[in-house]
């Protein structure tokens, strides 16, 4: 049998990498996943703090914790300003700014609402720094299989963050297809069109695994974009299909914040609503529209996907 000496010498050089000391804190790294050469190491940790759309702490199982940043994803601030010259498209505007900065706020609710308490594998990049600037891990976080960052990219809650990582070709064609979708922060092409009014941002409407099973992890989520806090007792919410949802009584939704209306039952909070289906699903898998009408009836928006 001939001898291949490339993939021996891959496979050392996994060996090495894998070996390399885990993040501090951590019980260990788990050897590198040889079915695809991009990942050089595992870690599996709990997300008990979200920072923001891109930045979240874990906490290991010994209890130490490490601040994670999401390799190859750049959500809008949440904490400081925005500079609209960072996405391709964006006008370099104070509204362009403002538009930004209401996104920073869906990937932020996006990430807390996926990710925190939850249990995640942190993947590193074999082309990527195991740490940026600021001492912070750069990792792929994948919860239930799924990669986070991609999907962050995918659903256009974030921009591909210009550096070396081996999954750059892939984010780069998601981002595209966000950026000709005009979703998300793309959206705030046209920042005018995007604010000073309650709007359907973004739908979930398939679960992972059965839909009946998960009826929770199919929602809608609505943000405020006016400039102050919004009474939403008795809006209503209608899918193609002619299924309403009204907003409960003395519900308000502050200026820039989000709520996510979840499809089957719950109790109501201040960022999370419950339809109360227990029988059949609502938004339709393969597409459907969302309608938005105030208290009054009168039509306010909608949203296709």
């Amino acid at each position: 049998m001939q001898f291949d000496t490339h993939s021996f010498t891959v496979f050392v050089v996994a060996l090495l990498v894998a070996s390399v000391a885990a993040p501090a804190g951590a019980v260990s790294v788990q050897p590198a996943d040889y079915s695809t050469s991009s990942i050089s190491g595992t870690q599996e940790a709990t997300v008990v703090e979200v920072t923001d759309g891109d930045t979240v702490t874990v906490e290991y199982d010994n209890g130490s914790t490490d601040e994670v940043r999401l390799l190859g994803v750049d959500t809008p601030e949440v904490y400081g300003d925005n500079s609209p010259s960072e996405f391709e498209g964006v006008p370099d505007t104070e509204d362009g700014a403002t538009c930004l900065g209401y996104e920073g706020e869906v990937a932020s609710a996006m990430a807390k609402n996926r990710l925190l308490g939850e249990r995640v594998t942190l993947k590193f990049d074999s082309e990527a720094d195991r740490r940026g600037y600021y001492g912070r891990l750069l990792a792929y976080v994948y919860i239930d299989g799924e990669n986070f960052n991609y999907q962050l990219i995918d659903h256009g809650h974030a921009r591909v963050y210009d550096s070396t990582f081996s999954k750059s070709g892939e984010f780069y064609a998601a981002e595209d297809d966000a950026q000709n979708a005009g979703i998300g922060v793309w959206a705030c092409t046209d920042p005018a069109s995007q604010l000073g009014e309650v709007t359907i941002e973004r739908f979930h409407p398939d679960p992972v695994g059965d839909d009946y099973a998960n009826m929770n992890e199919e929602f809608v989520v609505l943000q405020n974009r006016q400039s102050s806090s919004v009474d939403l007792s008795d809006w209503r919410i209608r899918d193609e299909a002619g299924n309403d949802y009204d907003v409960p009584a003395g519900f308000d939704l502050n200026s820039g914040e989000v709520v996510t209306l979840h499809t089957g039952t719950g109790s109501d909070t201040a960022t999370h609503l419950y339809w109360g289906r227990t029988d059949y699903t609502v938004w339709n898998n393969g597409g459907d529209t969302g309608y938005l009408y105030d208290e009054h009836g009168d039509y306010v928006n909608s949203k296709s996907y």
